[in-house]
């Protein structure tokens, strides 16, 4: 049986209020975990290097602990701080499709805790089409271990209104920030496999992608 998911009060703040920003910041500095949009759809993330809080995602969520946890950056060069040999083809399709809905599995680096990778050596990574998301990680100084802002297996909530509805009375901040543009989760390229695999296809194509990089079937 899994972990029984605290009753919390769920504040929805627009995020273009002058002091939504902070109040995130703040919450996720001490554990607490946060909503808000991205370019694809909205996510709930901890921060990343809080093993507590990130745990935190699986129990709210009803996420399988088999299954790892992204990470959101602020910007390409980040990676070189969660991720352990950033290889020149990683570059290459930052270069191109970042920010946006690519993200990229890569070994993890030692600073990334075992709760974001559910004890894998990978990670997978990206840079959101979205300033609010990249902001959140530079104010915080640290990724977002971030996934769709939904119980695990239903719909990917691209309003403010589906994650209330779905998360409401589980987190303590939604910040609305109007409706996703793209509504669709990101494209999962594997890159420690040779050919890289796409593992989960999304906004970015696998013609685009090919453009680039040869891949796997």
């Amino acid at each position: 049986m899994g972990k029984a998911v605290p009753t919390v009060r769920t504040i929805r703040l627009c995020a273009r209020s002058s002091d939504a920003l902070e109040q995130a910041v703040e919450a996720l500095q001490r554990g607490k975990l946060v909503a808000f949009p991205t370019d694809t759809v909205y996510g709930v993330g901890a921060h990343a290097f809080l093993p507590g809080a990130v745990a935190q995602l699986y129990v709210v969520k009803e996420r399988p602990a088999q299954l790892p946890i992204p990470l959101l950056l602020p910007d390409a060069a980040a990676m070189e701080a969660v991720c352990a040999d950033v290889s020149p083809l990683a570059w290459r399709l930052a270069e191109r499709f970042w920010p946006g809905g690519l993200s990229l599995i890569l070994s993890r680096a030692p600073i990334v805790p075992k709760a974001v990778t559910a004890g894998g050596p990978t990670v997978a990574v990206r840079v959101p089409d979205h300033a609010l998301a990249r902001e959140l990680c530079r104010q915080l100084g640290a990724p977002l271990a971030a996934t769709s802002a939904n119980l695990h297996g239903q719909p990917d909530p691209v309003t403010a209104d589906e994650v209330e509805a779905a998360l409401g009375g589980r987190i303590p901040l939604v910040l609305d920030g109007g409706p996703c543009p793209d509504g669709m989760a990101s494209t999962v390229l594997d890159l420690t496999v040779s050919p890289p695999i796409i593992l989960r296809s999304g906004p970015v194509t696998a013609r685009q992608l090919a453009a680039v990089v040869p891949l796997c079937g």
